[in-house]
């Protein structure tokens, strides 16, 4: 293992151990918490974020009301693997999450030995909610409630169709729905309405300590299944846009249900929300081939290209954050577990995590990012997907293209792009600037050292 003293300071600032530089904050002084966490949605699919063919008012809303990112990135380009990443704070290769975890009961997923968000807001006196999907493991104790989560409500695997609540996508066809480690049938229940009860239950619990709430919603992921309101609404743009549309607005309209609900509570002044894109737009056949819009950017979910990881990104804490402000600096969603204690005043003791504290950026359009670089890891074998991105240089190992936007040949299994020059990644140029190239190499092998000694 490489001696972290040896390695870049900017490798430094992300692997170090991190402390949490804040004193004691009684729990019942400390704000609700409430992260969103949508599915499949991709790089600019809201108003706010350029998209003028959806009707999303809820997240427009919510945008007027703090701070939307305009690079932010995914932890990863697949569901399992972004999950951990957010959850962690760390990597999710180095979470034991490098790709997706298998959506059979009985399979364990992300290691119980991890830290989880959830379990680091336990630890400080909140209560912890969990409705949506969990994608992270199929046994007691790599589900929800063994991961730190007081109350869940969901499904553990990747999808399920929102009305029978089974999962149809990989033999055998089997149900999918569990209540805090027991299943339970709702049968002709739209699992969105079923989300927003479980969801608005959960802030209306009369308590008298905050509340952390992660609210995984399986929406615009497929099946797109948008109720017959935006089917109407949308009846004029052509497939799969059409489909997709429905679903987003279908989405969009729940959560502006739950943030009505946080209103009501009398708690919003008292609530930060945080709503993200775990990655990019899907382009698989069970999705129509796409729907989503990644706007000037190559790729979709599953690879490495923007398309794939920039995402939508947005956090409110009225009185605290600034509102309807824009933050262009450089964010990941590893950052979460970090900025959410750093808001809250609560101590990592120690944890080692490759997030950072956003808070400052959150707070300032003048501070600079935490990160001169990040390290990007998709799948297990010999080959995996990989990137290191430093200041504007990003170098892609492997790179898939899931849009199809250009072409990729034998040659461009190191792809080196400057996206002040080409955000739409389509000119390699490794070839021009082999000391980059070389450079970046090595900064990932620093990486990759680090990871290994976990």
């Amino acid at each position: 293992m490489i001696r972290l003293r040896l390695l870049p300071s900017s490798v430094l600032v992300s692997l170090l151990t991190v402390f949490a530089q804040a004193s004691p904050v009684d729990a019942s002084e400390r704000p609700n918490v409430v992260v969103i966490y949508s599915d499949d949605q991709g790089s600019i699919d809201a108003n706010c974020y350029g998209a003028n063919d959806l009707i999303t008012p809820s997240l427009d809303r919510l945008a007027a009301s703090g701070v939307r990112f305009t690079q932010m990135y995914a932890p990863s380009a697949i569901c399992s693997a972004s999950r951990a990443g957010l959850l962690t704070g760390r990597f999710p290769v180095r979470a034991g999450v490098p790709g997706n975890v298998s959506s059979m009961k009985g399979h364990a997923g992300m290691p119980a030995t991890e830290f989880t968000m959830a379990e680091m807001f336990k630890a400080a006196g909140y209560v912890t909610g969990h409705v949506g999907k969990w994608h992270l493991g199929y046994t007691p104790e790599t589900m929800p409630n063994g991961q730190g989560f007081d109350e869940s409500f969901g499904h553990m695997g990747g999808c399920i169709d929102n009305y029978s609540h089974f999962f149809y996508w990989n033999g055998p066809n089997r149900h999918d729905l569990w209540r805090n480690g027991e299943e339970v049938w709702r049968d002709g229940g739209f699992f969105p309405d079923l989300m927003v009860e479980e969801c608005v239950k959960f802030i209306e619990q009369p308590r008298d300590i905050p509340f952390f709430l992660y609210w995984a919603i399986n929406v615009p992921h497929y099946p797109m299944q948008g109720t017959d309101k935006w089917r109407e609404q949308y009846a004029h743009l052509d497939e799969p846009r059409r489909m997709y549309a429905e679903f987003v607005s279908t989405m969009d309209e729940r959560v502006g249900i739950v943030l009505d609900a946080i209103e009501r509570a009398g708690i919003r002044e008292n609530t930060l929300i945080v709503f993200q894109s775990d990655h990019g737009h899907s382009t698989e056949e069970r999705a129509f081939f796409g729907g989503g819009n990644p706007g000037p950017y190559r790729g979709a979910k599953g690879c490495l290209f923007e398309g794939g990881i920039r995402v939508p990104s947005i956090v409110s804490l009225p009185g605290v954050i600034p509102q309807d402000q824009v933050r262009d600096q450089l964010a990941v969603g590893c950052d979460w577990f970090a900025t959410l204690a750093d808001f809250c005043g609560i101590d990592l003791q120690k944890r080692k995590l490759d997030g950072e504290s956003i808070k400052d950026v959150i707070l300032s359009a003048d501070a600079p990012s935490p990160h001169d670089s990040f390290y990007w890891h998709l799948g297990g074998g010999k080959d995996p997907q990989w990137v290191v991105r430093r200041g504007d240089w990003k170098l892609l190992g492997n790179p898939q293209d899931r849009s199809n936007t250009a072409p990729l040949t034998e040659e461009d299994r190191l792809f080196l792009v400057n996206l002040a020059d080409d955000i739409g990644e389509r000119t390699n140029v490794a070839a021009q600037h082999p000391n980059v190239v070389a450079e970046l190499q090595q900064l990932r092998q620093s990486y990759l050292d680090d990871i290994e000694g976990r």
